[in-house]
């Protein structure tokens, strides 16, 4: 917990600039989900028409300190997207020379270890390999390899955890008021920016992935 609270008061506090540039706040408008019409944010019953809420949030964040300095994390959450699930993806660096073809500009895509906690938790390793075959020429595709628990006998959900670590007197991955604090301290500086400088929603379509300047 001292660990987590270290990684908090590490991060880089965003200027008025930072924000503009690295942070992306929209809200939902109408659109389709499975093949059903949903309305939007402000369309909703009893909803205030003149609200400025968001209900999705996208941020490029860095940590400063000696272990991820230099290393960018990007985040992002929302209401009414395409999907849902919640999910962590480590993208490795791409190599500065590569000794095969790729055949576009962009080059060969980077190897990605993505680690899904919701709705079924799996790891999956996605990996640049070899198109089998006899063709002299070399392609290349994304291979993945997956770690996951499809099948087995159904797993604890994470509040029948938690209830078992209140039983147990177990802290460990509840929150201790200091990392709350200092997790408000950062965030309310970005809060406090975009009402100041009365940063506009970028409104987005239900069904989709959020405003079209937080996808990268």
């Amino acid at each position: 917990r001292d660990e987590k609270l270290k990684v908090l008061r590490a991060l880089r506090v965003f200027n008025n600039t930072d924000i503009k540039k690295h942070c992306v706040r929209g809200q939902y408008s109408a659109g389709n989900i499975k093949g059903e019409s949903v309305p939007g944010y402000l369309d909703e019953e009893n909803a205030n028409t003149q609200s400025n809420t968001e209900t999705f949030v996208a941020l490029k964040v860095d940590i400063d300190n000696w272990r991820w300095q230099g290393v960018p994390f990007y985040l992002r959450t929302g209401k009414r997207l395409a999907k849902r699930y919640s999910e962590i993806v480590i993208q490795f660096k791409p190599v500065p020379y590569s000794v095969f073809p790729t055949g576009s500009e962009e080059g060969i895509p980077p190897n990605q270890l993505v680690i899904r906690l919701q709705p079924e938790e799996s790891i999956e390793l996605r990996i640049m390999n070899k198109v089998p075959g006899l063709s002299e020429e070399i392609c290349l595709h994304t291979v993945s390899l997956e770690l996951n628990k499809r099948g087995e006998e159904r797993s604890h959900g994470a509040y029948e955890h938690l209830f078992l670590d209140i039983i147990q007197n177990n802290l460990t991955l509840f929150m201790r008021q200091d990392e709350v604090e200092a997790a408000w301290v950062w965030c309310e500086n970005i809060l406090n920016s975009w009402d100041k400088n009365f940063s506009s929603l970028k409104h987005y379509s239900s069904g989709g992935y959020g405003p079209s300047n937080s996808i990268a």
